[in-house]
């Protein structure tokens, strides 16, 4: 499996080399079931009395059963015992295709912009014997005048009912084992990876890291940006030009590429729908000290669509020693308790105290936190639940429900199966490593997740990892960082919509752009990895559907309803409006019609509505290439394409930005000062031996060596190219751009600059010489005294 992101910056996947310069193009695949509503086809409630044939799956319900099998009689009342008995199987055959899994292809119907066919494509050899028997028929089944005029002649009949692709022919696609085999599974390539599609559903959003409803029948979603505004859609996805919560002046973030503080976690109470109150998670500045704060807010009672600002009430503060690590989960399990989620306080290897935060019970970082807020408009603002697990232990803080997480990012509950239940009620981490490994747990009372004794499955800190007192859980699964650096937690998928995605845990990386999922095994109660990837060819080949998205993967969402999203962004800084909604879709098998049916309540609007106009739909569609060169409807093509990238970028730097809290990230300087000559620069590389660019050299312990490209961002380049006397850092460069620096040792990784040091030794990185990266990821830059980039 090879990843590469297009020229949009959206990740795409495949398995088929089929590289096509200025862009990349895949082979198309022959699976694409698809029903004439241009959906994908699905298990009947009901069976199936005429077209029995499709019970199991197709596109056909009952009450579309019984209207078939009403027409099969009127058109057969037409004849007598003779002509019923040789064509009554034909004119059944020919119905009932309208519930095949291929409706669409048999009718020629996969683009919705031209006209369906009145008779399903047909195999040559079956449309003769059908015109010889029965051709009697065909002005009872169709109502085509072209047919009509085809039919007194054999040849011109049958040529018509052609289909251009005949594998998808009557009746010969039901022998097809390419096209039969595992239909109304979750497709699969060669490796195994997963095939789903997505619905863009909301864009433009400055880092989406949060998506939620509150559970109150409107099946609202309200949608929190990272600068400190929560934003309000319909559910037909228009947007409220009024913000939720706007909280910008109070939030601390930065523009500045990776700054993991801002406004990070939003929930609504469970019993929102009458006491109004919300709660959110977000970083403050208070004098010199930097802390996480968790308040809760209650909805205007002028207006539902808008919070009572004056209403906040502070429930928690906690100091951050660092500007990383900040957890951000606020969330409502099924015991009505509020979960809080912190980091271990930032840095690397939680270096606080003799064991670090996360193993000191007595410390708030590094924990999940479990507290009452219910009844707390008099008395204290929480209240500690009687069965949290230290409430009895000396020294404890009696908040604490776990302890030893490191930075668990994004969290959820499980609904649990529809029918069965099962699994209601786990609670879904993903936790975030230090060198090695991401890892995913699931949350239970009084236990204890390793760090940073363990990263993973491995031991981090060997001295506490022998203790025989740790007593810790192991994830549920665990990655290495060459599939990604920075785990995304997900949803176990218990909506209605896609059945074959029941108690799939969907989760993602926000580095890599990785999309996975884990099955639970019930037998031996392991958990199942599979890749996801975006379906190629025809697979997502729907109407609204797309196969692509922007890399960065913040965080994933559930609706009211049940139904999985995920957000991203081309750009990770609090101030990029390159974010995007999406929603998750198998296009393998979906629901029966009108099961998945609800009737939203009414919301009183008072703002002005913003209707929602997808993104994808403002790129123009690549040709299909033809020849090995550039022809020139790809020159025009592409020209298109950058001039409108032009315009958003344009308008991207025009757009006003609310004003926010800015300080830069406050990372502890190392406490090794460099010597002399320590921390000098060079470039190397660029083919044209141009001095403004090249691959970053760096010399530290009496060595020259390499920089890894992890973390690496305009603020690491601003402190290279200042240090080489230019004005402007233009470019950060990632992959090896400049070659790769093979006969010298990677020295540093993780470099994280404030933008001011005087070199890169002054930036927060891992120990000189230590990294968990290869050559192919060298950095480079590109300086300059202008800004822009002489390319």
């Amino acid at each position: 499996m090879w990843y590469y992101c297009d020229i949009l910056g959206r990740v795409r996947h495949s398995t088929f080399i089929g590289l096509y310069l200025l862009g990349f193009w895949i082979a198309p695949v022959s699976l694409h079931p698809q029903c004439l509503d241009f959906k994908p086809p699905f298990k009947p409630q009901e069976d199936l009395q005429f077209c029995a044939m499709y019970r199991n799956f197709g596109c056909c319900d009952s009450a579309k059963d019984q209207e078939l099998m009403a027409k099969f009689y009127k058109i057969m009342d037409n004849f007598d015992n003779y002509g019923y008995a040789n064509c009554a199987g034909y004119v059944q055959d020919l119905l009932c295709q309208e519930c095949s899994p291929y409706a669409a292809h048999l009718f020629d119907a996969e683009d919705p912009s031209t006209p369906i066919r009145t008779l399903p494509g047909l195999c040559p050899d079956y449309c003769s014997q059908f015109w010889l028997k029965c051709r009697s028929t065909i002005t009872l089944l169709s109502d085509d005048l072209q047919l009509a005029q085809a039919e007194p002649d054999q040849v011109q009949f049958c040529q018509h009912l052609e289909l251009e692709d005949p594998d998808y022919c009557y009746p010969h696609l039901l022998s097809n084992e390419q096209l039969t085999q595992n239909l109304g599974h979750v497709r699969a390539d060669p490796e195994g990876c997963l095939q789903l599609c997505l619905e863009e559903v909301a864009n433009g959003l400055r880092n989406p890291l949060a998506m939620v409803h509150a559970n109150d029948g409107t099946h609202r979603f309200f949608i929190a940006e990272q600068v400190g505004l929560v934003w309000t859609y319909l559910p037909d996805r228009s947007k409220l030009e009024k913000p939720f919560l706007n909280i910008t002046k109070a939030v601390l973030t930065s523009p500045w590429e990776g700054d993991e503080r801002g406004f990070l976690g939003l929930t609504f109470h469970p019993d929102y729908k009458y006491n109004g109150k919300l709660y959110v998670y977000y970083s403050v500045e208070i004098g010199f000290d930097e802390r996480i704060r968790v308040s809760e807010f209650r909805v205007s009672p002028g207006d539902m669509n808008v919070v009572d600002h004056a209403s906040e009430r502070i429930i928690l503060e906690v100091d951050e020693p660092a500007s990383n690590h900040n957890g951000g989960m606020v969330m409502f399990a099924d015991d009505g308790y509020l979960y809080i989620f912190t980091g271990d306080g930032g840095m690397a290897g939680d270096p606080f105290g003799k064991y670090g935060n996360a193993q000191n019970k007595s410390a708030l970082l590094g924990k999940v936190l479990r507290i009452n807020v219910d009844d707390n408009d008099r008395g204290p603002l929480y209240r500690i639940p009687s069965d949290n697990p230290f409430v009895r232990e000396r020294g404890a803080r009696p908040e604490v429900y776990a302890y030893g997480v490191r930075n668990m990012w994004r969290c959820s509950v499980d609904r649990g199966d529809p029918l069965t239940k099962e699994g209601k009620g786990r609670i879904f981490c993903g936790d975030v490593g230090q060198n090695k490994f991401e890892e995913i747990d699931i949350i239970e009372k009084g236990r204890n997740y390793g760090w940073r004794a363990k990263e993973g499955f491995s031991c981090y800190d060997k001295k506490l990892c022998a203790n025989s007192s740790l007593d810790d859980v192991l994830p549920i699964y665990a990655y290495p960082h060459k599939m990604g650096k920075s785990v995304t937690g997900g949803y176990v998928y218990r909506g209605c919509e896609y059945p074959n995605l029941n108690g799939m845990y969907i989760f993602g990386d926000f580095m890599s752009g990785r999309m996975m999922s884990l099955q639970e095994n019930k037998n031996t109660g392991q958990w199942n990895y599979h890749e996801i990837c975006m379906g190629m060819g025809l697979t997502c080949a729907f109407p609204g559907l797309i196969n692509n998205y922007y890399q960065y993967i913040i965080s994933f969402a559930e609706d009211e309803a049940g139904e999985l999203y995920f957000m991203s962004t081309g750009v990770p800084s609090a101030t990029s409006p390159t974010g995007v909604v999406y929603k998750l879709v198998d296009p393998s098998r979906r629901a029966p019609p009108r099961q998945c049916h609800y009737d939203p309540l009414p919301v009183r609007v008072k703002s002005k509505l913003i209707t929602f106009r997808p993104k994808e739909s403002e790129y123009p569609v690549r040709p299909h290439p033809t020849e090995s060169a550039v022809s020139e409807s790809d020159k025009d093509w592409l020209q298109e394409l950058m001039d409108i990238l032009k315009e958003q970028e344009a308008a991207a730097v025009t757009t006003t930005l609310p004003q926010t809290t800015t300080k830069p990230p406050r990372h502890t300087r190392r406490k090794n000062r460099r010597k002399k000559g320590n921390g000098a620069v060079r470039l190397a590389g660029d083919e044209q031996g141009r001095d403004d660019r090249g691959r970053v050299e760096i010399f530290a312990n009496g060595e020259w060596g390499t920089v890894c490209d992890d973390l690496w961002n305009t603020k690491n380049a601003a402190v290279v190219c200042r240090q080489l006397g230019f004005r402007f850092a233009l470019k950060a460069s990632k992959h090896s751009e400049f070659g790769e620096g093979k006969s010298l040792r990677i020295l540093l990784d993780d470099v994280q600059c404030e933008g001011t040091e005087e070199s890169l030794l002054d930036c927060q990185h891992t120990d000189i010489g230590m990294h968990n990266c290869a050559h192919y990821e060298d950095a480079g830059v590109i300086c300059g005294n202008s800004d822009y980039v002489d390319a």
